[in-house]
Order: C-alpha cells, then sequence, then structure tokens
C-alpha cells in the first residue's frame, strides 16, 4: 500500500513551482504475482469499482486486474457518459438511483475531478404509446425518489430551442415531454483514472497488457485461476467484468450464459457554440444527444439488430440515426462528423444485467449492462459485495442467474433506443 498523493489548488501550486515535475505516479507498474486471493478480468468501469469497493468495504487487497489491453481502453470510454435513474421496474430503479447518487460524491471520495455535471435529460415524445409508457414509469419513480414529470410541448420548445423540426404535419408529430433532473453526465477517462489511483493505493494490482486466455479449474471443477499470455495466475476467486467478451471467456470454463453480444455505435460532432444545455433523448426517433463541455454533439442511435462483436459503425445505422436527428434538428445538417466508434455489450434476453456466482464455483460474472457506464459505482459496490460475503447485495437481489431457471424475468423497458 502507499499514500494517494491529494490534489488541491495548493499541491497544483506547489508542483507548479517545480516545473510539475514531482508528481507520483498515479498508479503502479508492479510484478505480477503467482496467487492472489481474487482476480478481477477486465480494468473498464465495472472492474476497476469492484476493487475499490472489495479493498474500502470489505479490506480485500489482495486483489489483481488483469486488462488485455490498457486501462480505460473498453467500453469505459466507447459510451456517450449519460447517468440517469429513469428506468421502469421496482428492481431496477433503487440501484440506478443509489448509482446515480454515488456518481454525484464521486469526486470527492476519489479526489479526481469527474467533471460531473447534473444536465438533466428531457425526452421528446412523438407518440402516444410511447408517452402512456413514460407516464407509466414516472410512477413508478415516484415510489423511489427519481425525478420524472411531464411538459407540454411548448415548454418542451423552450427548454430546448434548436428542436424546431417535428411539427403539426411531420410523420410523428412532437406531443410533449418528460423531464428527469437527476440525470448527469461526466468525463469517462477521469471515472477510470480515479479508481485506479485509489485501489493503486490500497494495494490492489493493475496489470494491463495481460490477456485472460482460458479459465482454469480444478479436479473438482471449481476455479483455480485463469491462463493468460503471461502465464498461469492462481485465485479462488474470478470475477469477470468484461462487458461483450463476457461469454468469450465463461465458454472456456465449460459455461453457456443467457447473454448475446450486440454492437452499440455513438459519434461526434465537430465543436460548435453552445446549442444544448440538457441531454436530449429521442425514444421514438432512435437517438440520444448532449453537447459536451468543449462543444462537440456527443451522439448516439440504436444497436445492430443482430449479433455482433464489432467495434466500429455500421452505414446503415449512421445514416438511420442522422436521418431521425435531422428531423428534428434540422440546423443540424450543417454540422461535421469529427469521430465515430462502436462498443460491443452482451445483452441479456429481458435487457437486465446479470451479477451471480455462476454453476462454475468460484466464477463470478457482472455481464448484461445495457448502457454500464451509469450503473458503475453501484455495480462496483454490489458485485465487490457478492465476491466477499458470497450473498447478493439487497439491491442485485433479484437480478442472479436464478431469474431465468424460474423464468422469473426482470423486462425492462428503460434502455434508452431499445428495440
Amino acid at each position: 500500500m502507499s499514500i494517494m498523493q491529494r490534489y488541491s489548488l495548493a499541491s497544483l501550486m506547489r508542483h507548479g513551482l517545480k516545473h510539475h515535475k514531482t508528481w507520483q505516479k498515479a498508479w503502479r507498474r508492479q510484478p505480477l504475482r503467482d496467487t492472489y486471493d481474487v482476480i478481477i478480468i477486465g480494468a473498464g468501469g465495472h472492474g476497476l469499482a469492484t476493487a475499490y469497493y472489495l479493498a474500502k468495504e470489505h479490506g480485500i487487497n489482495n486483489v489483481a486486474i488483469l486488462e488485455r489491453g490498457w486501462l480505460g481502453g473498453g467500453n469505459i470510454a466507447r459510451n456517450t457518459v449519460t447517468i440517469r435513474s429513469n428506468y421502469m421496474r421496482d428492481a431496477s430503479i433503487p440501484f440506478y438511483v443509489k448509482s446515480v447518487k454515488l456518481f454525484e460524491g464521486l469526486t470527492k471520495d476519489l479526489n479526481f475531478n469527474m467533471m460531473h455535471s447534473k444536465r438533466t435529460m428531457v425526452d421528446v415524445v412523438q407518440t402516444y404509446p410511447k408517452m402512456r409508457e413514460l407516464r407509466r414509469r414516472q410512477l413508478t419513480m415516484d415510489i423511489y425518489g427519481s425525478t420524472y414529470e411531464q411538459i407540454s410541448e411548448h415548454e418542451l420548445r423552450q427548454r430546448i430551442p434548436t428542436l424546431t423540426g417535428g411539427g403539426p404535419d411531420a410523420r410523428l408529430p412532437i406531443i410533449g415531454g418528460m423531464v428527469h433532473t437527476d440525470a448527469g453526465v461526466n468525463r469517462h477517462d477521469a471515472v477510470a483514472w480515479g479508481y485506479a489511483r485509489a485501489i493503486d493505493a490500497m494495494g490492489v494490482e493493475i496489470h494491463q497488457q495481460t490477456a485472460v486466455t482460458s479459465m482454469v479449474r480444478d479436479t473438482n471443477g471449481k476455479i483455480e485461476g485463469v491462463q493468460t499470455n503471461r502465464g498461469m495466475i492462481r485465485a479462488k476467486k474470478v470475477a469477470v467484468a468484461v462487458s461483450g467478451h463476457t461469454t468469450t471467456l465463461t465458454e472456456t470454463a465449460g459455461l453457456t450464459l443467457p447473454l448475446r453480444t450486440m454492437n452499440l455505435t455513438a459519434f461526434v460532432s465537430e465543436p460548435v457554440k453552445p446549442l444544448v444545455d440538457v441531454i436530449v433523448n429521442c425514444p421514438d426517433s432512435g437517438f440520444y444527444f448532449s453537447q459536451s463541455d468543449k462543444g462537440e454533439m456527443v451522439i448516439g442511435g440504436a444497436p445492430d439488430q443482430g449479433q455482433s462483436f464489432r467495434r466500429d459503425i455500421k452505414q446503415q445505422v449512421f445514416e438511420d440515426t442522422v436521418t431521425a436527428m435531422l428531423s428534428l434538428f434540422p440546423s443540424f445538417k450543417k454540422l461535421k462528423l469529427m469521430r465515430q466508434w462502436g462498443g460491443h455489450l452482451d445483452i441479456a434476453h429481458d435487457a437486465s444485467p446479470i451479477m451471480d456466482e455462476t454453476d462454475v464455483p468460484g466464477l463470478f460474472i457482472t455481464a448484461g449492462w445495457w448502457g454500464g457506464y451509469k450503473a458503475i459505482p453501484a455495480g462496483g459496490l454490489t458485485f465487490a459485495h457478492l465476491l466477499a460475503t458470497g450473498r447478493p447485495h439487497s439491491l442485485m437481489a433479484p437480478f442472479t442467474l436464478k431469474r431465468f431457471r424460474h423464468l422469473d424475468y426482470v423486462m425492462e423497458a428503460g434502455t434508452t433506443t431499445a428495440r
């Protein structure tokens, strides 16, 4: 363990006098050992957050995080950084309310500026079935203290002045909106780096460029460790937090899971002057966007329709998203595209996450996160509880593998642009 260097105005001035050459490294590169208490596969948001709460809440720091690429280079860097709790089901809403709350305090907890901005999400509603669904969601959310309220078309256009399309003569005219004031955005790389600094100071090891090729089971069928490109590493508990690659790894242990991998794409425009100060979601048209602090329009659309491990964007998906966006925001036609990307995520049959110990003793998974960025703090908190105690956290008790055996699905309609 080491003492984490505190970031502050005073330390910035002090190190500035020495030309910023005296800062300690944010995290260390340590030698890889043969044995650990826990191995976490994946140095993304959920893997790092799990290690953080294992050390902080349960005192377990003999932990190795194994990342085949670089820290924060997976789906945590391939998303639209939207944080919200406007879900539908009684099982989902308390979890995301907790996650939003944890995100709001993360800058202070980790002593790292997350650039957290409580933006508010505004849903642009164009059909009466969708309005009825969102009104039902509002009534459920009220029970758990998550904010959601209906607004008129007039107020909607006042909140989003650039929303000039969707008039009475449009194919899908706008009929109103819903406002989720708890929603926000922050800086995705800061989340990864902040957790990494904290867990390094608590003794957790981060090993980048360490690809896990297979799970290793002992003669009794229990997890013994993992085989990597750097050799065999042993642990009695192995946690898989790799998003779209979950089944790729679990199948090496002879395990089949109710997941399929899909591609979800996004793209970013050139920076422009401030135009939109809220997160805009258009569920009927199938796109959403917000404007970053640098002025870029960060835009997301619908997922690929079938199984896909691709990490780029399909031209058809891009064209459909842009067409839908320009029907409501015609002034955006002058925007120039700066970059595009795709992330692959594994989705369960009911569009709800899975967090459980599998049928292979000692092998744990956190998977099935549709838009898992918003779930990072609460996902790490609850997964750490499961790893440390062997029992599901109360916030994640409905999301075990048992629900598929008993057809006790959590059919979640709160996934953005889900089809």
